[in-house]
Parts: C-alpha cells; structure tokens; sequence
C-alpha cells in the first residue's frame, strides 16, 4: 500500500495516493485530473510532459513523484497565476505572456505537444529575458513537433519576450 504524500501543485497542497517511484506525470493526470502535461514518449525525449519544479523546465514522465517533495510544481493550468498582469482581478482568468504569444502566432497546429513547447519557453524566458534567437533555438532544442510548426513557436517565443520585457 502506499503511503500518502503531499504534494504542491499550482500553490494547492494535494495529498496523492502513489508510490515514491510513481512518475509525476502519472500523479499529475490520474490522480489531479491536469491534462496540460501529456504522455508522449515516456523517455524525457519529446517535452509533451514538460511542468515546472521550482520554477525549472522539468520533464514529469521520469521524474519521480517522492523526488518532488517539498518542492513547486507548476502546469500549464497554473502558469498563468505565476504572473497576473498589473491590476487584474483575482477571481479573473488571464494567460501568461507566452500563452498569448503562442495562440497570437498560431504556433500549434494539433496541439498535443504544445505543453512541452509553452512550458519550457516560459521557463526559457524566465532565466534569460532577453534571449537571443540562438539561445531561444537552443534552449527548445530538446523538443519535438511532428506537425512542424517550429517556425511559428520560435516567432511566438520571440514575441513573448518582448512582451515580457
């Protein structure tokens, strides 16, 4: 039987009912019911599954679920809070400048691995503010897209710094 752990997903405590060695990204969708982080590979090779600890681009399918204790987890579900624009209300939904950028861009296409894409940009930006193509290429270097819209999520990525700025 496992034991309860506690875990903080989008600034709320879940106690989840899992195995030390179960995968986050299992955590994550069968127990929290989140569909942004998506199975893609199961190896850390795509970035469908990608969710922020701590504020790191970290690839949840083979993460462990006891690895993260203590630690915060943001999904694509809470990245918006991690920045509420100047005076919005709390109670009003709003997206994180890479989000907007992303849709604005039309930088997916089916969509299943934009979580990795927007997380991981997100994460990018965070680090490094204004960086440049070259480190913006490289730092999304690590993810895959088979409907091959790369071109509209580098021009989506670029726009969200500026934003950011």
């Amino acid at each position: 039987m496992a034991k309860p752990l506690e875990i903080t997903v989008n600034g709320k405590h879940h106690p989840v009912q899992a195995t030390p060695d179960t995968p986050l990204l299992y955590v994550l969708r069968n127990e929290l019911d989140l569909s942004g982080p998506r199975f893609g590979c199961g190896l850390a090779q795509c970035g469908a599954c990608t969710v922020h600890v701590d504020g790191v681009a970290t690839r949840s399918c083979v993460t462990p679920v006891s690895a993260i204790k203590g630690k915060r987890i943001t999904t694509l579900e809470g990245l918006a809070a991690t920045v509420p624009p100047k005076g919005a209300m709390p109670e009003v939904p709003h997206m994180h400048p890479v989000q907007k950028a992303f849709i604005a861009e039309q930088a997916a296409q089916c969509g299943y691995c934009i979580n990795g894409w927007v997380m991981t940009s997100a994460a990018l930006l965070n680090e490094k503010p204004n960086a440049t193509e070259a480190e913006i290429r490289e730092g999304l270097s690590g993810l895959k897209c088979r409907c091959g819209t790369h071109m509209n999520i580098l021009r989506a990525v670029k726009r969200a710094a500026k934003d950011m700025a």
